[in-house]
């Protein structure tokens, strides 16, 4: 008998955020329900929060559609942000030198799994 799948994952890849950036965002939404990852999502100041709704929503459709999972019965099991390939670019200063400007990008992971029975 096969087990029975209560995770799904959505990642985002090359985002143009910096994952330390992202990571005060998923620390927030990490081991909350679904529905309440959402509203954190929704009020949170922070511009990673876009990109993060995305994944989140892709991770709930994945659950959903790919699983068979109800919406309402998931939780935010897993939440990272790791680094992506950086951007390296240069802003040129005085007496003809220049100093390195590093924009940073990451890879974020959601994986959304069912509550286990209490």
């Amino acid at each position: 008998m096969a087990e029975q799948i209560t995770s799904a994952r959505a990642t985002a890849k090359i985002v143009r955020v910096a994952p330390r950036k992202a990571r005060l965002v998923l620390d927030t939404i990490r081991r909350k329900s679904v529905n309440e990852a959402y509203a954190i999502l929704k009020f949170l100041p922070n511009t990673s929060t876009e990109d993060i709704y995305k994944v989140l929503n892709s991770a709930v459709a994945n659950a959903e559609n790919n699983f068979s999972l109800d919406r309402e019965d998931l939780i935010v099991k897993e939440a990272f942000a790791n680094e992506g390939p950086t951007l390296k670019r240069f802003r040129p200063r005085a007496k003809g030198s220049a100093s390195p400007i590093n924009k940073r990008t990451s890879h974020i992971t959601i994986v959304v799994a069912e509550k286990e029975a209490k």
